[in-house]
């Protein structure tokens, strides 16, 4: 899905999708994902993603739904601040390593957990005051149909984050797939549905490092609030 839980993993995500394979539609399926969870080693920092901290340290803490929580680093960093947080991804095995972080942190009694599939996603009634997705990276374009699904679980006057690279020459060690699965902010607004505003729609400079040098990649960033 992306990169799952961090792009300060060096690189997160969250998703699902950018690692270490050559396939994007491949490395958006959960057996690529389980088998990458399999080992000992984490496989992002547990940072809170920036655009996270600086959009939500503004909102008054309800519910909160992470979609592509990777190994729950933006789960733990809400339920910190007084949120009640669902981490929704599709790795069982990612899951499992997300809820044994929330309970080293202490803040498993804020927490809980729900497999889904972003790209079937279906709230089922569900609703709730923050629905948030990093680095999720569907192939095909197929982004707009997430954040249209995504938007339907947001509460009447709740906000819609999605963040997610946008392509940039700092990405020309992934394959063309992956780089096709990128987007700009405004290529998302089509997703919205008509009771939605978008708040904000751009691309954010943001510092990471890879093999030890820093470089400046951006963060394409829509934050959209559904009118109550």
């Amino acid at each position: 899905m992306t990169e799952h839980r961090h792009d300060h993993r060096h690189g997160h995500g969250h998703g699902h999708g950018h690692a270490d394979a050559d396939d994007a539609a491949e490395m958006f399926e959960p057996p690529a994902w389980d088998a990458a969870y399999s080992g000992d080693e984490a496989r992002w920092s547990g940072n809170p993603n920036a655009q996270l901290v600086a959009e939500a340290s503004a909102l008054v803490p309800g519910t909160a739904l992470d979609v592509g929580c990777g190994e729950g680093g933006d789960v733990i960093w809400l339920a910190r601040r007084g949120w009640r947080v669902t981490g929704a991804d599709f790795s069982a095995n990612g899951l499992a390593r997300a809820a044994e972080h929330a309970e080293a942190a202490g803040v498993a009694d804020r927490t809980d957990w729900w497999q889904v599939d972003a790209r079937t996603f279906d709230a089922g009634g569900r609703s709730f005051d923050l629905v948030t997705t990093h680095f999720l990276h569907p192939p095909d374009h197929g982004m707009v149909d997430v954040v249209r699904r995504l938007a339907g679980a947001v509460a009447p006057g709740g906000h819609l984050l999605v963040v997610g690279h946008a392509p940039s020459a700092a990405f020309t060690h992934l394959s063309a797939s992956h780089r096709d699965a990128m987007f700009l902010a405004a290529d998302l607004l089509p997703g919205l549905p008509a009771d939605f505003e978008a708040l904000v729609v751009e691309q954010r400079p943001r510092t990471t490092v890879r093999d030890g040098e820093a470089m400046e990649v951006h963060d394409s960033t829509l934050l959209a609030r559904r009118r109550p």
